[in-house]
C-alpha cells in the first residue's frame, strides 16, 4: 500500500540583478534570501548577475552559436526552483540593460521557464522613490512571457543609509513589511504549486488564459 509523503520545501531562486557585487541591490538580495530561508523554511539559490555572462542578444549569434552558457545556465537554475525573487535597481527610470538582455535570452528556451512562475520583485536605491520606477517596467516583460508577478513590490528608498550591520533594514517598519511581504508571496506560491485544487486558479489579468496566438507564441 503506497503511503503519502510530504512534499520538501519550496526552492526559491533569489536574484540580485546589479552586477556591482557591493551594490544596494545585493544587500537587498541577500537580506531577503535569508527571509526566505529563515521566515518560510524554503531552500534559497541565491545568485548573482554576474554569474550569468551572455552578449547582448543577436539573432544571428542564436541561429549561428545556440544560446550562450550563461543564458543556459540562468533557465536551469529558474527552472529548478517554484519561485523567483529579483533585487533589481533602476536606471533612467527603468531597468538595467544586462537583466533585459539576460531575460531576452532566456525567453528563447522552449519551453521557455518563466511561463507559470511566481515572481517577487524588490528594489534599492539612494533616490526617494527607492528604484519602483524600474520595477514598473521590470513587470512588463516578465508578465507577456506568462509569469506570475506579485502585485506588491517591496522598494526601499535612501538605501544607503538603509541597511543595519547585520544586514536587516534600519526601520523596523519598512523591515517589517518586507517579512510580511516576502511570507505572504510565498504562501501564495504555496497554495499554486502544491494544492492541485487551487492550481492554475490565480491570475492578475483576464487575458492572462486567452488562445490568442501571439500569446501562445511569447508564454510557450
Amino acid at each position: 500500500m503506497g503511503t503519502d509523503t510530504a512534499p520538501g520545501p519550496m526552492r526559491v531562486l533569489v536574484l540580485g540583478a546589479s552586477l556591482r557585487k557591493d551594490s544596494l541591490n545585493a544587500r537587498l538580495a541577500s537580506l531577503v534570501a535569508r527571509l526566505v530561508r529563515d521566515e518560510a523554511g524554503a531552500d534559497v539559490d541565491h545568485a548573482h548577475m554576474d554569474e550569468f555572462s551572455m552578449p547582448l542578444y543577436n539573432g544571428d549569434t542564436e541561429a549561428g552559436e545556440g544560446l550562450p552558457p550563461g543564458a543556459l545556465a540562468l533557465r536551469d537554475r529558474l527552472a529548478a526552483c517554484e519561485a523567483l525573487v529579483i533585487s533589481s535597481p533602476e536606471y533612467n527610470a527603468s531597468m538595467p540593460g544586462g537583466l533585459k538582455n539576460a531575460i531576452d535570452w532566456v525567453s528563447r528556451v522552449q519551453p521557455q521557464p518563466f511561463k507559470d512562475k511566481h515572481a517577487l520583485l524588490v528594489s534599492a536605491s539612494p533616490s526617494l522613490v527607492g528604484g519602483n520606477r524600474g520595477l514598473w517596467a521590470l513587470r512588463v516583460p516578465l508578465e507577456h512571457l506568462g509569469t506570475r508577478v506579485y502585485p506588491d513590490m517591496f522598494s526601499l528608498a535612501r538605501a544607503h543609509e538603509g541597511f543595519t550591520a547585520d544586514g536587516d533594514l534600519s526601520d523596523g517598519g519598512l523591515h517589517a513589511r518586507l517579512v510580511e511581504s516576502v511570507t505572504a508571496f510565498l504562501r501564495l506560491v504555496e497554495a499554486d504549486t502544491r494544492y492541485v485544487c487551487l492550481r492554475r486558479r490565480w491570475y492578475e489579468f483576464l487575458g492572462d488564459c486567452t488562445d490568442a496566438p501571439v500569446t501562445q507564441r511569447a508564454q510557450d
